[in-house]
């Protein structure tokens, strides 16, 4: 291992830039010296950048001590100026060769950019009226032995910045600002909601069965129960069994942990928010939703008018509410409530080039008119309410048009911002969905097929599943061989995969890390609980 170690160290110390060497070698000679700045532990900042600047008027000629990471620097003979950048912003320092000493002045000047220093001095304004801080002590905190990006350009490759965070918000302020946003909204999501006589909750993180969405999850060990464990991928099913046993508002922020893939757009971990009311209806969770927008931009930003891709986005006004019916109308020309059923609109959903499968309705077809022709256009905050049955399971039908549903999604500029709906707790219509399902299943719905294990599984602790082959080879005078074959796995909530069909979406593999829809063919072949049979079958013969 020692060996290993010092062949990467080589490595490394071959791959260094020439300003990459030079800083070494200034650490070096500071060490050599006695004046290692890693032994510094501590230093007593007094104020930051953004306090000195709001209370000019007190702390002129006040003195302070700040610290930061230094960005840039000028020397100008015996005086020079730098800018160091601390956790709210960016002050500027005179530091003079008279002030603060020949030596330390020559240390100074050795300094680098990206270099952690402490500066005591008093506060002043200079000529062209600059707040800074007027050096009379400067010492390296800590060094920087890495080169930072090109400060006019700074950080620029997306990707770069998500694996580097720490460098995208040294070099980027608006990266900084967006941290410093997100941690406001929290809070006053929290004082909002807290403010409205919600609970905040912490739900456990690993499951014994992941539900609430529809996602792969993260799989563990816990080894003293052992048991695989999930971590979960949603909050919801928790919170509601705290409804369930009596807590009227609770809510939720915490993480969530999906399997799939990762984007720029997407993580395999994020925060997500839930929060669940008794004794209210998607309109009363409209209002909160509505009021909670409108409610943290003003607290946070102090407006309601929030610029984002080019558009204005006004949270101030009343967010407009349109039944999906209508927004497809008014984008499209097709009014669905005029479409008498499923094959006349499969028919207009030909015309419009719209694609379906078999087994979808006429409320499928809505939904995915909207997906088509709407949702990009719904820039402005927009509640999407009333969606059709069929993709609505779990939601209260509205008692005058039952078929569609009390639910809603939130969108702004194009993207979905929320999604509720009254919950169903008519056990009869509950039932008479489940058995909807169970007759398209009967009728060669494959995903109704699943939709129905998938519901009969949700409390079962135990998903273990295999496939069965059993085989029979008669001979004509009547005797007879039989062979087994199996293939061993799990049934998962999260459907994946196009290679198969029936089961093989749901079926998931541990040893492979996919389900057998996802394995490739010739994979799939050698495994399969058919080819374990006849394999078995063939060595049966073999053996006769």
């Amino acid at each position: 291992m020692a060996e290993e170690n010092k062949e990467v160290l080589e490595l490394t110390q071959q791959e260094l830039s020439e300003q990459n060497r030079i800083r070494r070698e200034k650490l070096a000679q500071m060490q050599e010296e006695g004046k290692d700045p890693f032994q510094i532990v501590k230093y007593d900042v007094t104020h930051h950048s953004d306090e000195i600047k709001a209370n000019f008027e007190t702390l002129e000629n006040a003195d302070v001590c700040i610290a930061g990471r230094m960005m840039s620097k000028r020397i100008m003979g015996k005086a020079s100026f730098c800018n160091i950048q601390d956790r709210n912003g960016n002050m500027q320092s005179y530091v003079s060769k008279n002030d603060i000493g020949e030596e330390a002045y020559a240390a100074f000047k050795k300094f680098d950019i990206g270099d952690i220093i402490g500066i005591k001095g008093f506060v002043f304004k200079t000529k062209t009226g600059e707040i800074s801080v007027h050096a009379k002590e400067v010492v390296l905190l800590s060094k920087s032995l890495q080169v930072l990006p090109e400060k006019f350009h700074g950080l620029k490759d997306q990707e770069l910045r998500y694996r580097q965070r720490y460098v995208d918000l040294i070099v980027n302020p608006e990266s900084r600002d967006t941290f410093i946003k997100r941690s406001r909204i929290i809070t006053e999501i929290r004082k909002f909601l807290d403010s409205k006589g919600f609970l905040e909750v912490e739900t456990p993180v690993l499951q014994t069965i992941p539900g609430g969405a529809s996602a792969r999850p993260f799989i563990t060990h816990h080894n003293t129960l052992d048991i695989d464990m999930y971590c979960r991928i949603a909050l919801e099913l928790p919170l509601k069994r705290l409804i369930v046993g009596g807590f009227e508002r609770v809510y939720e922020i915490g993480r969530v942990f999906r399997n799939e893939g990762i984007s720029v757009r997407h993580n395999p971990e994020f925060t997500l928010m839930e929060l669940y009311q008794a004794y209210t209806d998607y309109n009363g969770m409209m209002d909160i939703t509505e009021d909670m927008f409108r409610t943290v931009a003003q607290n946070v930003l102090g407006t309601t008018t929030v610029s984002y891709g080019g558009h204005e986005i006004k949270l101030g006004e009343p967010f407009a509410r349109i039944t999906m019916v209508d927004a497809v109308k008014q984008y499209t020309g097709v009014d669905f409530d005029q479409v008498k059923d499923t094959e006349e609109a499969k028919a207009i959903a030909k015309e419009r080039h719209v694609e379906f499968e078999d087994r979808h309705q006429k409320g499928d077809i809505l939904n995915l008119f909207f997906e088509e022709f709407v949702e990009k256009n719904l820039i402005q905050p927009t509640f999407i309410i009333d969606y059709p049955v069929e993709i609505s399971p779990l939601t209260k039908r509205k008692p005058e048009k039952p078929e569609f549903t009390e639910r809603f999604e939130l969108f702004i500029v194009g993207r979905e911002y929320g999604n509720a709906y009254s919950e169903l707790n008519d056990p009869i219509d509950q039932r008479s969905r489940f058995e909807y399902q169970e007759f398209l299943r009967e009728n060669g719905d494959d995903e109704a097929n699943n939709q129905l294990l998938l519901e009969k599984l949700r409390d079962k602790e135990n998903k273990k599943a295999h496939y069965t082959c059993a085989i029979v080879l008669v001979y004509p005078d009547g005797k007879s061989i039989s062979a087994e074959g199996y293939l061993h796995g799990e049934i998962t909530e999260n459907r994946a995969g196009t290679n198969g069909f029936g089961y093989d979406p749901y079926f998931y593999l541990p040893e492979y890390g996919c389900t057998t829809a996802e394995l490739d063919p010739e994979i799939k072949n050698k495994i399969s609980h058919r080819g374990n049979a006849i394999r078995a079958l063939v060595e049966k013969l073999k053996n006769q």
